[in-house]
Protein backbone atom coordinates (compact mmCIF):
# COMPACT_ATOMS: atom_id res chain seq x y z
CA UNK A 1 0.00 0.00 0.00
CA UNK A 2 1.43 3.14 -0.92
CA UNK A 3 2.24 5.63 2.27
CA UNK A 4 -0.27 7.99 1.42
CA UNK A 5 -2.92 5.69 1.21
CA UNK A 6 -1.89 3.99 4.42
CA UNK A 7 -2.02 7.41 6.27
CA UNK A 8 -5.95 7.84 4.94
CA UNK A 9 -6.47 4.11 5.75
CA UNK A 10 -5.51 4.67 9.55
CA UNK A 11 -7.01 8.42 9.46
CA UNK A 12 -10.54 7.02 8.41
CA UNK A 13 -10.41 4.30 10.69
CA UNK A 14 -9.78 1.02 9.26
CA UNK A 15 -6.81 0.36 11.00
CA UNK A 16 -8.49 1.19 14.11
CA UNK A 17 -9.21 -2.99 15.42
CA UNK A 18 -5.35 -3.37 14.95
CA UNK A 19 -4.16 -0.81 16.69
CA UNK A 20 -6.63 -1.00 19.57
CA UNK A 21 -5.48 -4.92 19.94
CA UNK A 22 -1.64 -3.67 19.90
CA UNK A 23 -2.29 -0.74 22.53
CA UNK A 24 -5.26 -2.17 24.45
CA UNK A 25 -5.12 0.43 27.66
CA UNK A 26 -3.90 3.43 25.84
CA UNK A 27 -5.63 6.21 23.66
CA UNK A 28 -6.26 4.99 20.62
CA UNK A 29 -6.07 8.57 18.75
CA UNK A 30 -3.02 9.39 20.39
CA UNK A 31 -1.25 6.01 19.13
CA UNK A 32 -3.28 6.42 15.53
CA UNK A 33 -1.75 10.23 15.50
CA UNK A 34 1.65 8.63 16.69
CA UNK A 35 1.81 6.64 13.50
CA UNK A 36 0.39 8.56 10.80
CA UNK A 37 2.97 11.34 12.11
CA UNK A 38 6.01 8.50 11.31
CA UNK A 39 3.94 7.95 8.25
CA UNK A 40 3.87 11.42 6.93
CA UNK A 41 8.21 11.89 7.86
CA UNK A 42 8.57 8.45 6.10
CA UNK A 43 6.71 10.53 2.67
CA UNK A 44 8.75 13.29 3.40
CA UNK A 45 11.99 12.09 3.17
CA UNK A 46 11.39 8.88 1.37
CA UNK A 47 7.93 9.52 -1.12
CA UNK A 48 5.11 7.82 -1.79
CA UNK A 49 6.45 3.95 -1.53
CA UNK A 50 4.63 1.04 -1.19
CA UNK A 51 5.14 0.85 2.60
CA UNK A 52 4.30 -1.84 5.48
CA UNK A 53 4.01 -0.53 9.66
CA UNK A 54 6.22 -2.46 11.59
CA UNK A 55 6.21 -2.76 15.86
CA UNK A 56 8.08 -4.60 18.34
CA UNK A 57 7.23 -4.15 21.92
CA UNK A 58 9.72 -3.84 25.06
CA UNK A 59 10.06 -6.71 27.46
CA UNK A 60 9.55 -6.76 31.47
CA UNK A 61 11.65 -9.43 33.37
CA UNK A 62 8.99 -10.75 35.54
CA UNK A 63 11.12 -13.71 37.17
CA UNK A 64 14.17 -15.09 36.85
CA UNK A 65 16.86 -11.80 37.85
CA UNK A 66 19.87 -12.86 36.42
CA UNK A 67 19.67 -16.52 35.75
CA UNK A 68 19.93 -16.26 31.85
CA UNK A 69 23.62 -15.92 31.54
CA UNK A 70 24.51 -18.71 34.16
CA UNK A 71 21.94 -21.33 31.50
CA UNK A 72 18.83 -20.33 33.87
CA UNK A 73 14.84 -20.21 33.84
CA UNK A 74 13.00 -16.60 33.07
CA UNK A 75 9.50 -14.85 33.00
CA UNK A 76 9.62 -12.20 30.78
CA UNK A 77 6.64 -10.75 28.93
CA UNK A 78 6.30 -7.88 26.46
CA UNK A 79 4.57 -4.68 27.19
CA UNK A 80 2.26 -1.87 25.05
CA UNK A 81 4.97 0.34 24.46
CA UNK A 82 7.19 0.00 20.76
CA UNK A 83 9.13 0.81 18.60
CA UNK A 84 7.07 1.62 15.50
CA UNK A 85 8.29 1.93 11.75
CA UNK A 86 7.06 2.92 8.29
CA UNK A 87 9.39 0.79 5.85
CA UNK A 88 9.36 -0.03 2.41
CA UNK A 89 12.04 -2.39 -0.03
CA UNK A 90 14.41 -0.66 -2.09
CA UNK A 91 16.60 -2.12 -5.04
CA UNK A 92 19.77 -1.47 -3.74
CA UNK A 93 21.82 -3.21 -1.28
CA UNK A 94 21.17 -0.66 1.15
CA UNK A 95 19.25 0.24 3.74
CA UNK A 96 18.42 4.17 4.97
CA UNK A 97 17.01 4.77 8.48
CA UNK A 98 15.73 7.53 9.69
CA UNK A 99 15.16 7.64 13.49
CA UNK A 100 12.87 10.29 15.80
CA UNK A 101 15.64 12.79 17.06
CA UNK A 102 18.90 11.15 15.08
CA UNK A 103 20.09 11.33 11.47
CA UNK A 104 19.43 9.16 8.90
CA UNK A 105 21.65 6.43 8.87
CA UNK A 106 22.80 5.10 5.51
CA UNK A 107 24.30 1.82 5.54
CA UNK A 108 25.69 -0.53 3.25
CA UNK A 109 24.51 -4.36 3.40
CA UNK A 110 26.21 -5.71 0.78
CA UNK A 111 28.80 -7.37 2.47
CA UNK A 112 28.43 -7.38 6.15
CA UNK A 113 31.97 -7.80 8.26
CA UNK A 114 32.34 -6.72 11.54
CA UNK A 115 35.76 -5.07 10.91
CA UNK A 116 34.01 -2.50 8.46
CA UNK A 117 31.16 -0.68 11.47
CA UNK A 118 31.80 1.40 14.15
CA UNK A 119 31.08 -0.42 17.67
CA UNK A 120 28.03 0.79 19.65
CA UNK A 121 26.31 2.43 16.77
CA UNK A 122 22.75 1.52 15.14
CA UNK A 123 24.32 0.94 11.83
CA UNK A 124 26.31 -1.89 13.73
CA UNK A 125 23.26 -3.75 14.22
CA UNK A 126 21.72 -3.69 11.00
CA UNK A 127 25.09 -4.79 9.39
CA UNK A 128 25.21 -7.54 12.22
CA UNK A 129 21.17 -8.77 11.75
CA UNK A 130 22.15 -8.74 7.90
CA UNK A 131 25.20 -10.99 8.43
CA UNK A 132 22.85 -13.23 10.68
CA UNK A 133 20.37 -13.64 7.98
CA UNK A 134 23.55 -14.45 5.20
CA UNK A 135 25.38 -17.14 7.41
CA UNK A 136 22.19 -19.07 8.03
CA UNK A 137 20.90 -18.84 4.53
CA UNK A 138 17.83 -16.15 4.65
CA UNK A 139 17.25 -13.79 1.86
CA UNK A 140 18.02 -9.72 3.08
CA UNK A 141 17.81 -6.87 1.40
CA UNK A 142 17.83 -3.13 1.06
CA UNK A 143 14.88 -1.16 2.55
CA UNK A 144 14.15 2.83 3.90
CA UNK A 145 12.58 3.04 7.17
CA UNK A 146 11.21 5.63 9.78
CA UNK A 147 11.01 5.00 12.90
CA UNK A 148 9.84 6.41 16.58
CA UNK A 149 9.85 4.09 19.52
CA UNK A 150 8.92 4.90 23.22
CA UNK A 151 10.42 2.40 24.61
CA UNK A 152 13.56 4.27 26.04
CA UNK A 153 16.85 4.14 26.60
CA UNK A 154 17.49 3.51 30.46
CA UNK A 155 13.99 2.25 31.24
CA UNK A 156 14.93 -1.34 31.69
CA UNK A 157 12.53 -2.30 29.14
CA UNK A 158 14.91 -3.03 26.23
CA UNK A 159 15.05 -0.64 23.73
CA UNK A 160 18.05 -2.30 22.28
CA UNK A 161 17.09 -5.74 21.60
CA UNK A 162 13.50 -3.90 20.58
CA UNK A 163 15.95 -2.30 17.77
CA UNK A 164 17.07 -5.03 16.73
CA UNK A 165 14.38 -7.42 16.49
CA UNK A 166 12.08 -4.63 14.29
CA UNK A 167 15.33 -4.98 11.64
CA UNK A 168 15.28 -8.36 12.00
CA UNK A 169 11.31 -8.43 11.18
CA UNK A 170 11.51 -5.93 8.25
CA UNK A 171 14.23 -8.14 6.53
CA UNK A 172 11.89 -11.38 7.14
CA UNK A 173 8.94 -9.68 5.76
CA UNK A 174 10.06 -8.21 2.44
CA UNK A 175 12.60 -10.31 1.76
CA UNK A 176 11.37 -14.15 3.19
CA UNK A 177 7.30 -13.73 3.18
CA UNK A 178 7.51 -12.90 7.00
CA UNK A 179 8.06 -16.83 7.38
CA UNK A 180 11.46 -16.54 9.71
CA UNK A 181 10.42 -17.97 13.45
CA UNK A 182 9.99 -15.41 15.99
CA UNK A 183 13.23 -16.77 17.79
CA UNK A 184 15.16 -16.73 15.05
CA UNK A 185 14.41 -12.39 14.64
CA UNK A 186 15.57 -12.92 18.34
CA UNK A 187 18.98 -14.72 17.60
CA UNK A 188 19.73 -12.32 14.76
CA UNK A 189 19.48 -9.37 17.20
CA UNK A 190 21.85 -10.85 20.03
CA UNK A 191 24.38 -12.16 17.15
CA UNK A 192 24.19 -8.47 15.91
CA UNK A 193 24.69 -7.11 19.53
CA UNK A 194 27.65 -9.41 20.78
CA UNK A 195 29.21 -9.40 17.09
CA UNK A 196 28.73 -6.35 15.51
CA UNK A 197 27.83 -3.89 18.23
CA UNK A 198 30.33 -5.00 19.98
CA UNK A 199 27.80 -5.80 23.37
CA UNK A 200 27.67 -8.73 25.34
CA UNK A 201 23.98 -10.13 26.08
CA UNK A 202 21.85 -13.76 26.72
CA UNK A 203 19.18 -14.47 24.00
CA UNK A 204 15.94 -13.30 26.71
CA UNK A 205 15.42 -9.72 25.90
CA UNK A 206 15.56 -10.14 21.83
CA UNK A 207 13.11 -13.34 22.83
CA UNK A 208 10.56 -11.58 24.41
CA UNK A 209 10.34 -8.71 22.35
CA UNK A 210 9.85 -11.23 19.31
CA UNK A 211 7.75 -13.65 20.71
CA UNK A 212 4.79 -11.34 22.59
CA UNK A 213 2.83 -12.01 25.43
CA UNK A 214 4.54 -14.10 28.75
CA UNK A 215 7.12 -15.91 28.09
CA UNK A 216 8.78 -18.74 29.94
CA UNK A 217 11.95 -19.59 28.79
CA UNK A 218 14.84 -22.33 29.71
CA UNK A 219 18.16 -21.07 28.59
CA UNK A 220 19.93 -24.32 29.34
CA UNK A 221 20.45 -24.82 25.94
CA UNK A 222 21.40 -21.38 25.82
CA UNK A 223 21.85 -22.03 21.15
CA UNK A 224 17.86 -23.19 21.40
CA UNK A 225 16.22 -22.53 24.83
CA UNK A 226 12.92 -24.23 25.63
CA UNK A 227 10.26 -21.81 25.63
CA UNK A 228 6.51 -21.78 26.42
CA UNK A 229 4.13 -18.97 26.63
CA UNK A 230 1.92 -18.68 30.19
CA UNK A 231 -1.58 -16.66 30.31
CA UNK A 232 -1.04 -13.53 32.53
CA UNK A 233 -3.80 -11.43 32.51
CA UNK A 234 -3.16 -8.98 35.27
CA UNK A 235 -7.05 -7.11 34.97
CA UNK A 236 -8.51 -10.16 35.61
CA UNK A 237 -6.98 -10.47 39.35
CA UNK A 238 -7.35 -6.50 39.57
CA UNK A 239 -3.93 -5.69 39.49
CA UNK A 240 -1.72 -3.40 37.54
CA UNK A 241 1.94 -3.52 36.32
CA UNK A 242 4.05 -0.73 37.25
CA UNK A 243 7.77 0.38 36.42
CA UNK A 244 8.81 2.93 38.65
CA UNK A 245 12.19 4.82 37.15
CA UNK A 246 14.71 6.01 40.26
CA UNK A 247 16.96 7.90 37.76
CA UNK A 248 20.47 7.18 38.83
CA UNK A 249 23.77 7.16 37.33
CA UNK A 250 24.53 4.51 35.12
CA UNK A 251 27.95 5.45 34.46
CA UNK A 252 30.85 3.13 35.57
CA UNK A 253 28.68 0.30 36.76
CA UNK A 254 29.95 -1.89 33.65
CA UNK A 255 32.53 -3.73 36.47
CA UNK A 256 29.45 -4.40 38.54
CA UNK A 257 27.44 -5.98 35.72
CA UNK A 258 30.15 -8.19 34.47
CA UNK A 259 30.66 -9.31 38.25
CA UNK A 260 27.66 -10.87 38.40
CA UNK A 261 27.84 -13.77 35.75
CA UNK A 262 31.42 -13.79 36.08
CA UNK A 263 31.26 -14.79 40.36
CA UNK A 264 28.81 -17.00 39.31
CA UNK A 265 30.65 -18.69 36.72
CA UNK A 266 34.03 -18.81 39.44
CA UNK A 267 32.31 -21.19 40.92
CA UNK A 268 30.73 -23.25 38.73
CA UNK A 269 34.48 -24.04 37.32
CA UNK A 270 35.96 -24.60 41.01
CA UNK A 271 33.05 -27.44 40.68
CA UNK A 272 33.75 -28.53 36.93
CA UNK A 273 31.45 -26.75 35.33
CA UNK A 274 31.19 -24.04 33.15
CA UNK A 275 27.72 -22.56 34.52
CA UNK A 276 25.98 -23.03 37.71
CA UNK A 277 22.89 -24.63 35.84
CA UNK A 278 25.17 -28.08 35.36
CA UNK A 279 25.96 -27.85 39.08
CA UNK A 280 24.09 -29.66 41.86
CA UNK A 281 22.69 -27.30 44.98
CA UNK A 282 23.54 -30.28 46.98
CA UNK A 283 27.00 -30.35 46.05
CA UNK A 284 27.53 -26.77 46.04
CA UNK A 285 25.86 -26.51 49.77
CA UNK A 286 28.67 -28.94 50.69
CA UNK A 287 31.36 -27.11 49.73
CA UNK A 288 31.21 -23.83 50.73
CA UNK A 289 33.68 -23.98 53.11
CA UNK A 290 36.00 -24.63 50.51
CA UNK A 291 34.75 -22.34 47.67
CA UNK A 292 34.12 -19.54 50.03
CA UNK A 293 38.02 -19.58 50.64
CA UNK A 294 39.01 -19.10 47.49
CA UNK A 295 36.23 -16.72 45.68
CA UNK A 296 34.78 -15.02 48.85
CA UNK A 297 31.44 -14.86 50.10
CA UNK A 298 29.64 -12.78 48.02
CA UNK A 299 30.13 -15.20 45.16
CA UNK A 300 28.93 -17.88 47.49
CA UNK A 301 25.47 -15.86 48.36
CA UNK A 302 25.01 -14.89 44.38
CA UNK A 303 25.23 -18.56 43.34
CA UNK A 304 22.70 -19.13 46.18
CA UNK A 305 20.09 -16.78 44.46
CA UNK A 306 20.84 -18.79 41.42
CA UNK A 307 19.99 -21.84 42.97
CA UNK A 308 16.67 -20.47 44.36
CA UNK A 309 15.41 -18.03 41.84
CA UNK A 310 15.63 -20.93 39.43
CA UNK A 311 13.18 -22.78 41.64
CA UNK A 312 10.76 -19.54 42.18
CA UNK A 313 10.30 -19.45 37.90
CA UNK A 314 9.05 -22.42 37.25
CA UNK A 315 6.79 -22.05 40.61
CA UNK A 316 5.85 -19.10 39.51
CA UNK A 317 4.76 -20.63 35.77
CA UNK A 318 3.19 -23.30 37.18
CA UNK A 319 1.00 -20.94 39.69
CA UNK A 320 0.15 -18.93 36.45
CA UNK A 321 -0.96 -22.38 34.82
CA UNK A 322 -3.42 -22.63 37.65
CA UNK A 323 -4.56 -19.56 38.40
CA UNK A 324 -3.00 -19.21 41.62
CA UNK A 325 -2.03 -15.41 41.58
CA UNK A 326 -1.04 -15.27 45.71
CA UNK A 327 1.48 -17.58 44.76
CA UNK A 328 2.72 -15.99 41.74
CA UNK A 329 3.01 -12.95 44.02
CA UNK A 330 4.05 -15.05 47.09
CA UNK A 331 7.26 -15.43 44.79
CA UNK A 332 7.61 -11.70 43.31
CA UNK A 333 8.39 -10.71 46.99
CA UNK A 334 10.96 -13.54 47.14
CA UNK A 335 12.79 -12.77 44.23
CA UNK A 336 12.91 -9.42 44.98
CA UNK A 337 14.57 -10.36 48.61
CA UNK A 338 17.17 -12.77 47.04
CA UNK A 339 17.96 -9.93 44.99
CA UNK A 340 18.60 -7.76 47.73
CA UNK A 341 20.18 -10.14 49.90
CA UNK A 342 22.18 -12.63 48.28
CA UNK A 343 22.62 -10.96 44.32
CA UNK A 344 23.40 -7.59 45.84
CA UNK A 345 22.17 -5.82 42.63
CA UNK A 346 20.42 -3.01 44.31
CA UNK A 347 22.99 -0.25 44.71
CA UNK A 348 26.76 0.09 43.68
CA UNK A 349 29.02 -0.35 46.21
CA UNK A 350 30.97 2.48 44.41
CA UNK A 351 28.46 5.18 45.65
CA UNK A 352 26.56 3.89 48.25
CA UNK A 353 25.05 7.37 48.86
CA UNK A 354 22.99 7.01 46.04
CA UNK A 355 20.47 4.17 46.45
CA UNK A 356 17.65 4.71 43.80
CA UNK A 357 16.65 1.18 43.43
CA UNK A 358 16.38 0.52 47.46
CA UNK A 359 14.41 3.67 47.94
CA UNK A 360 11.59 2.73 45.67
CA UNK A 361 11.52 -0.63 46.74
CA UNK A 362 11.40 0.78 50.96
CA UNK A 363 8.56 3.57 49.56
CA UNK A 364 6.66 1.08 47.79
CA UNK A 365 6.67 -1.38 50.94
CA UNK A 366 5.93 1.38 53.11
CA UNK A 367 2.87 2.10 50.51
CA UNK A 368 2.21 -1.72 51.11
CA UNK A 369 2.65 -3.01 48.09
CA UNK A 370 4.71 -5.68 46.28
CA UNK A 371 8.12 -5.15 44.03
CA UNK A 372 11.03 -5.94 43.19
CA UNK A 373 14.28 -4.81 41.32
CA UNK A 374 13.51 -4.77 37.83
CA UNK A 375 16.35 -6.26 35.26
CA UNK A 376 20.34 -5.78 35.74
CA UNK A 377 19.77 -3.76 38.84
CA UNK A 378 22.97 -1.20 40.51
CA UNK A 379 20.40 1.56 39.11
CA UNK A 380 17.73 2.23 37.22
CA UNK A 381 14.21 0.36 37.59
CA UNK A 382 11.79 -1.74 40.06
CA UNK A 383 9.12 -3.59 39.15
CA UNK A 384 5.49 -3.33 41.11
CA UNK A 385 2.15 -4.81 41.25
CA UNK A 386 -0.30 -2.06 42.57
CA UNK A 387 -4.28 -3.07 43.01
CA UNK A 388 -6.25 -1.18 40.24
CA UNK A 389 -7.89 0.74 42.98
CA UNK A 390 -4.42 1.98 44.20
CA UNK A 391 -2.72 2.65 40.79
CA UNK A 392 -3.30 6.34 40.92
CA UNK A 393 -2.26 7.17 45.40
CA UNK A 394 0.93 4.79 44.15
CA UNK A 395 2.26 7.23 41.05
CA UNK A 396 1.36 9.91 43.29
CA UNK A 397 3.24 8.69 46.08
CA UNK A 398 6.41 7.36 43.88
CA UNK A 399 6.69 10.57 41.78
CA UNK A 400 6.57 12.66 44.61
CA UNK A 401 10.43 11.05 45.23
CA UNK A 402 11.48 10.27 41.38
CA UNK A 403 10.02 12.46 39.68
CA UNK A 404 7.11 13.59 37.11
CA UNK A 405 6.34 10.48 35.01
CA UNK A 406 8.84 8.22 36.51
CA UNK A 407 6.06 5.74 37.84
CA UNK A 408 4.20 4.34 34.12
CA UNK A 409 1.71 1.38 33.90
CA UNK A 410 1.81 -0.95 31.63
CA UNK A 411 -0.10 -3.96 29.95
CA UNK A 412 1.25 -7.36 28.72
CA UNK A 413 0.55 -6.59 25.38
CA UNK A 414 -0.19 -10.32 22.92
CA UNK A 415 1.69 -9.74 20.16
CA UNK A 416 5.68 -9.78 19.56
CA UNK A 417 7.47 -8.53 16.56
CA UNK A 418 4.51 -7.82 13.77
CA UNK A 419 3.82 -6.77 10.58
CA UNK A 420 0.97 -4.56 10.74
CA UNK A 421 -2.18 -4.69 8.13
CA UNK A 422 -5.38 -3.24 8.15
CA UNK A 423 -7.07 -6.70 7.79
CA UNK A 424 -4.51 -7.93 11.25
CA UNK A 425 -1.26 -8.45 12.61
CA UNK A 426 1.18 -10.94 11.15
CA UNK A 427 3.58 -11.58 13.82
Amino acid sequence: MQVTKLIESIKNGDYDKVIASLYPNKDLSDRKERIITVATEFFNLYGDKDATLFSVPGRTELSGNHTDHNNGRVIAASVDIDIISIAAKVDEPTVYMKSVGYREDTIDISDPNPENVRKGSSSAIIVGVADYFRKNGYKYGGFCAYTSSDVLTGSGLSSSAAFEVICARIFSEFYNNGEIPLMELAKAGKYAENVFFGKPCGLMDQAACASGGCLWMDFEDSANPKTEKVDLDLNKFGYRLCIVNTGGNHADLTDDYAAVPAEMKSIAALMGKQTLRSCDEADFMGRICYLRSIVGDRAIMRAMHFFGENRRVDIQKEALKNGDFDTYLKNVTASGNSSFKFLQNVYTNKNVGEQGISLALAVTENFGEICRVHGGGFAGTIQAYIPAERVDDYKKTMEAVFGENSCQVYTIRPYGAAAVYADGIKD
